[in-house]
């Protein structure tokens, strides 16, 4: 996920000693520690957004910490601040965490507690800069990027591709494993081309029985056969100026494949029952799980068919090879799913984050969209990918076959976000993973990215 820089301590205390040997612990700990004698000095330092947490004592010349509070809140809600307090306040630090207070501890304290009560204010601080941020880049794309969500390589080719098909009248073949998000691509091709004011009309040709299928496809006249007690306008008439989106075409039987080419090399069909010739004008998208030109060489589906329909390919990415759009794919379905529920959204752990991230999403995109509604819920614990089974969700493995490409997959996908996060700084980015700068050097030419994408724009 993208994130701000590095996570800051802003320490007010105004006991000098104190002062002094709180920042030589939070510095020995490896945070990046500023501090200050009372609240008024540390005031030019908070803003909405600012990459902190606050450490502050209660009792303090001028402003106290429970006084500052609730200009923090107003500035930044969702800034943590940990307040210091002597021993017998213990109900007014409480009453200040009723009134949004990350945490207090009471003097005198531990290193260990001190270093631990911070470091899991900033993971905290980190998760909602993160989300944040990632809420900002949802609201601000627009047309087919804020429908076709990702900022891998991948993503950003299928776009493309929509795009310039979008402006044509081609017949497209959508190809990608179940729940990637083929009828999302030939609904963007519906609405980004001239016919987007007609209709969209999809049909699943895999829950069509055979008996149904060319009234389906054709329509049919009254009395055409038993029960053919009225017209009925067909798919084709039906999406003329429009689209015609077949899905799971492979599916087809063999009998329809044979119409649906004379249709297609025609465009025209002829209702059930009726010998009069009707024209259509419809961009036909066709999706399939499976390729058709192996199952044409199968004799499995109608080569010319094939040929017919394949004049433009668009290929969905399953989402373990994409696995740096999950963090922003999640947050949009959470955020939808928050909508819809008329829940809060909640924030992912750095845990959950990685669960995410190393699962191997065998439903794809719709199996994550799924996991983001029952976390919304709240049905879910840690593991958020740990439904049911003993391994992952609906008993899927978290490590699927093929290890190395899996783990070069997700070792891709951390550096791309710590890359992102860093803006482009490579040894900011080599720190913050604990490696070397030269291993991350090799790491980037190995896996083919380009630094300069990830930095600000001039």
């Amino acid at each position: 996920m993208s994130e701000a820089p590095a996570i800051r301590v802003l320490l007010v205390e105004d006991d000098e000693d104190v002062r002094i040997s709180t920042t030589q612990v939070l510095t020995l700990a490896g945070f990046e520690v500023e501090s200050f004698a009372s609240a008024e000095r540390a005031r030019p330092h908070i803003g909405f957004g600012v990459p902190a947490v606050v450490v502050s004592d209660v009792r303090l010349p001028g402003l106290s910490g429970t006084e500052w509070l609730p200009e923090l809140r107003n500035v930044d809600a969702e800034l943590p601040v940990i307040l210091v307090t002597g021993h017998g306040h213990i109900a007014m630090a409480v009453q200040a965490m009723r009134e949004g207070a990350y945490d207090f501890i009471e003097k005198p304290f531990s290193s260990e507690r001190l270093v631990a009560i911070v470091r899991h204010a900033i993971e905290r601080r980190q998760l909602s800069l993160q989300v944040r941020a990632l809420r900002d880049a949802l609201e601000n794309w627009q047309g087919i990027q804020s429908v076709l969500i990702g900022r891998s390589a991948q993503m950003q080719q299928v776009r493309q591709t929509v795009k310039t098909l979008a402006e044509t009248s081609a017949d497209v073949l959508v190809y990608g494993e179940t729940g990637t998000g083929k009828e999302l691509v030939a609904r963007c091709l519906h609405d980004h081309s001239a016919r987007r004011r007609q209709h969209f009309v999809p049909l699943n040709c895999g829950g069509l029985p055979e008996s149904l299928a060319e009234s389906e496809l054709f329509g049919h006249e009254a009395g055409a056969f038993t029960g053919a007690n009225r017209v009925r306008v067909g798919k084709f008439e039906y999406a003329s100026g429009g689209t015609l989106f077949l899905d799971e075409i492979e599916s087809m039987p063999m009998a329809v494949q044979i119409k649906l080419l004379r249709a297609l090399q025609e465009r025209s069909i002829e209702r059930i029952g009726s010998n009069k010739t009707i024209p259509f004008d419809c961009r036909v998208v066709a999706a399939s799980k499976d390729d058709l030109k192996a199952m044409s060489d199968q004799q499995k589906f109608r080569a010319d068919l094939y040929y017919r329909l394949g004049v433009a390919f668009i290929e969905l990415p399953p989402l373990r090879e994409r696995r740096e759009d999950i963090p922003l794919l999640f947050e949009h379905f959470t955020l939808q799913a928050a909508s819809r529920y008329e829940r809060p959204a909640p924030l992912l752990s750095n845990a959950q984050l990685a669960d995410l991230m190393a699962y191997a999403w065998p439903g794809n995109v719709r199996e994550l969209r799924n996991v983001a509604d029952r976390f919304v819920l709240g049905l879910l614990g840690e593991r958020l990918t740990q439904t049911r089974g003993g391994n992952g969700a609906d008993g899927v493995p978290t490590l699927p076959r093929g290890l190395p490409q899996q783990v070069e997959s997700f070792e891709r996908a951390v550096i791309v976000e710590e890359l992102r996060r860093q803006h482009g700084d490579q040894p900011a980015t080599a720190a913050a993973l604990g490696i070397a700068r030269q291993t991350l050097h090799d790491k980037v030419r190995k896996l083919g990215l380009t630094v300069d994408e990830f930095k600000p724009a001039a």
